[in-house]
């Protein structure tokens, strides 16, 4: 129940305190963060590069390939900045209207990604399922609604984060055991009832999350009764190797985001803060730091695209 505004004082400003108890290793700590997000940083924009420079990686998963390093670079962008702060020089208030910025913008791309993930999941079904009917299905314009539909569910459904944030009182401690402003992390610290943030956290979950991964596996269940119904064994395994590296992105990003989820709801006291704290820096470092080296090393489309690019600026210089 909600007290009476005579009680509370709105904040004007969160104290964001990193990793509680972990205080006295937190330079440490931000040298893999800020290493891997360097690592990020050039493998996805070098990918976004390359895919527009090279024409034989001018198609529809390459193109989502596209989308997912650019949602994947916002995603780290959004905290990893404000995490190095707190870590290098002990800058850890952040003002109050700040703070649900940075939370629409953290909960929206990864919502995004997530979307994204699946539109590759259908990618992949049609090449298989539908190699001959794979150019007239996945067309430019189809792609780009696609990408926008996907674009703006993400964020549309992530706005009222805010404002529910908003109406609530703040009676007790400004103090967010965080490196970033993280929903439930923020109306854990009020003093009102959460119930409703915490079912329409719920439904996004369901509409975003729970929705993809159906989709996602309904998707590699036709993909594998195809790929079984292969007669020849080289065939099998070609149609497998399409999909390996879009198998490896989608356990990057839903394994932690799913400790990261569940431990924020029903964990309780049984996880140490300090570990949900670091898995849920890695559920948003994990996948922008990854996804490029998998791609590479499992798409021979990419390696070759690589090194004709390189040979191609040796000859020329």
């Amino acid at each position: 129940m909600l007290l009476p505004n005579s009680s509370y004082v709105a904040p004007g400003s969160f104290i964001l305190n990193g990793i509680p108890g972990l205080e006295a290793l937190h330079i440490w700590i931000s040298l893999p963060l800020c290493a891997m997000y360097a690592i990020s940083l050039v493998g996805n924009l070098g990918l976004v590069y390359l895919i527009q420079y090279e024409e034989s990686l001018h198609r529809p998963i390459y193109f989502f390939l596209a989308m997912l390093s650019l949602t994947d670079l916002l995603t780290c962008t959004t905290t990893l900045p404000n995490a190095l702060c707190i870590f290098w020089f002990n800058l850890k208030e952040i003002k109050f209207d700040t703070c649900l910025v940075q939370m629409y913008f953290v909960h929206g791309f990864t919502g995004v990604e997530s979307g994204v993930l699946m539109l590759m999941a259908l990618d992949r079904y049609v090449a298989i399922c539908y190699p001959l009917r794979y150019a007239t299905i996945l067309t430019n314009p189809v792609i780009a609604k696609a990408g926008l539909a996907t674009f703006l569910r993400g964020m549309i459904l992530m706005i009222p984060f805010p404002f529910l944030v908003k109406r609530l009182p703040f009676c007790q401690s400004n103090v967010i055991s965080h490196t970033y402003c993280d929903h439930m992390s923020v109306v854990k610290l009020s003093c009102a009832s959460i119930k409703v943030n915490v079912i329409y956290g719920l439904m996004v979950a369901l509409l975003i999350g729970v929705f993809d991964i159906c989709c996602i596996s309904v998707s590699y269940t036709m993909i594998l009764r195809a790929v079984v119904s292969l007669a020849s064994t080289d065939a099998k395994q070609k149609a497998f190797s399409t999909c390996t590296a879009h198998i490896c992105a989608i356990i990057i990003t839903y394994v932690p985001a799913f400790f990261t989820f569940f431990t924020h709801r029903f964990g309780g006291h049984t996880i140490p803060p300090s570990l949900h704290i670091i898995v849920a820096n890695l559920y948003l470092l994990l996948p922008p730091t990854l996804n490029p080296i998998v791609y590479g090393v499992k798409t021979k489309q990419i390696r070759d695209s690589v090194i004709r690019f390189f040979h191609c600026d040796k000859e020329e210089g």
